[in-house]
């Protein structure tokens, strides 16, 4: 892949997640101010829990693709984007193409991914 093209790859990623980070970030915090001034029943507040659990967890996992985002414009910098960080084998174009912030081939996330499940 050209480093043009892998640029431009990263950097939509990056405006991508921060976007969305954004919008939930403001969401948790109208939430946070709603809740204080609830006056409903109990039933309500359970509802309004649960969301600000479904809240948080979205933005913890948008941080963690705001940090891939990081370790991508390191590789950037550093001329190794699109090589596995495990082997140094090259990442296929179309592999980039659909996952900008890959980080290893798909044999070798999906071995990563079923170390991390056991």
């Amino acid at each position: 892949m050209n480093e043009r093209r892998a640029h431009e790859l990263v950097a939509r990623e990056r405006a991508r997640v921060e976007s969305i980070l954004a919008g939930v970030d403001e969401e948790i915090r109208g939430e946070g101010s709603l809740r204080s001034q609830q006056t409903g029943d109990l039933g309500d507040s359970g509802s309004a829990i649960e969301a600000e659990g479904v809240d948080d967890a979205l933005a913890a996992g948008l941080r963690d693709q705001l940090a891939a985002v990081g370790r991508a414009e390191e590789r950037l910098a550093q001329g190794t984007y699109g090589r596995s960080v495990e082997s140094g084998s090259i990442i296929p174009d179309d592999r980039l193409e659909a996952e900008p912030l890959a980080e290893r081939t798909i044999e070798e996330q999906r071995l990563f991914e079923e170390r991390g499940s056991k």
